[in-house]
């Protein structure tokens, strides 16, 4: 069985009010140092059988582009287990 991590995050030139806010909290409670903070999100997939990583990359890389991230607002990073 192959598993594949999407991760995907807002882009940099898009505003993140729930990572602003996480910054907030973080400060509050006394955590120092920290100086910026985005929030996204991680979609991990298992594929039925054995196929190549190659595959499996380019599958969960389709999915990405058709489901998974907003290509206007995030971008993403696919990773397969092992590699």
């Amino acid at each position: 069985m192959a598993k594949v991590s999407v991760l995907v995050m807002p882009k940099e030139e898009v505003l993140d009010p729930q990572g602003r806010a996480v910054l907030g909290a973080l400060r509050s409670l006394g955590f120092q140092g920290v100086s910026d903070c985005r929030v996204g999100k991680v979609i991990r997939l298992s594929f039925e059988g054995t196929p190549a990583a190659q595959d499996v990359h380019a599958a969960a890389t389709e999915m990405a582009k058709a489901l998974l991230a907003n290509p206007v607002t995030e971008d993403f990073t696919v990773t397969v287990e092992g590699d």
